[in-house]
């Protein structure tokens, strides 16, 4: 009778304790492209359905392309799981796309001995002839344009250091994650993961406060098409293509 009893009271204790809270986790490490954007796309309906506390994104990236990109920024702001992206691990890069995603995140975190900027836009294509550098560095001034009032957008949304932002693009700044919390560009500096979700706890995001300091980090991982569609963005596959065509 004794051991039922403890039986059961082990049993209501384990039914009554809390289950432990989540942390939806991905990695992405090369080019911005329809791939990533859709990677991103899924991560975030998982991360909603699994009810995780935020979706972190460990970014290292030299760029992409600037559709991608802006599907990825639309894809954050109508996020109602927090989107976090953390550049990482130490000498990762958000430059080029990964600048523009890194300042529409809802938080913005970093390692040591990382960078962020370097977005001014890169036009894809051959070499222009003569007749054709005028309108050809017409569109390269109306894309610089764009790119400036689009960063702008973005970082005046979430509150980040707008004219660092503009000086991204027009000038290529660039700056390490020392310089970007002391600019207010990014919103912390992490040395790894569990430093991350220790640092998240207890931060608001759309009036909501995290609680990730004990969180079970569940990661997302690319299906095999994403993989496929994924490597055919790295930038030497899109030169020996280009070659191809060519």
């Amino acid at each position: 009778m004794k051991s039922a009893l403890i039986c059961l009271t082990f049993c209501l204790v384990c039914a009554s304790a809390p289950a432990a809270e989540k942390v939806a986790l991905i990695k992405i490490n090369g080019a911005i492209g329809p791939a990533t954007a859709s990677y991103i796309a899924r991560s975030i309906d998982e991360a909603r359905t699994q009810n995780a506390q935020c979706l972190v994104i460990q970014l290292n990236t030299p760029g992409g392309l600037l559709d991608s990109t802006q599907t990825i920024v639309q894809d954050f702001l109508g996020s109602t799981v927090p989107v976090v992206v953390y550049v990482s691990p130490t000498g990762a890069t958000a430059t080029s796309a990964g600048c523009f995603i890194t300042l529409a995140a809802n938080v913005a975190a970093m390692a040591p001995a990382t960078t962020i900027g370097a977005a001014h836009p890169v036009m894809l294509g051959g070499i222009p002839s003569g007749q054709e550098q005028k309108p050809d560095d017409t569109m390269k001034q109306k894309l610089e344009n764009f790119s400036v009032s689009y960063i702008e957008t973005i970082a005046a949304k979430r509150h980040r250091n707008v004219d660092w932002a503009k000086s991204a693009v027009r000038e290529s700044a660039s700056i390490t994650a020392e310089k970007a919390l002391e600019l207010k560009v990014i919103d912390l500096i992490a040395a790894d993961t569990p430093e991350l979700l220790k640092r998240l706890n207890g931060r608001a995001v759309d009036g909501k406060a995290l609680n990730t300091a004990t969180a079970e980090i569940a990661e997302i991982k690319m299906s095999p098409s994403e993989r496929v569609f994924q490597q055919l963005w790295r930038p030497e596959v899109m030169f020996i293509l280009m070659l191809i065509a060519i």
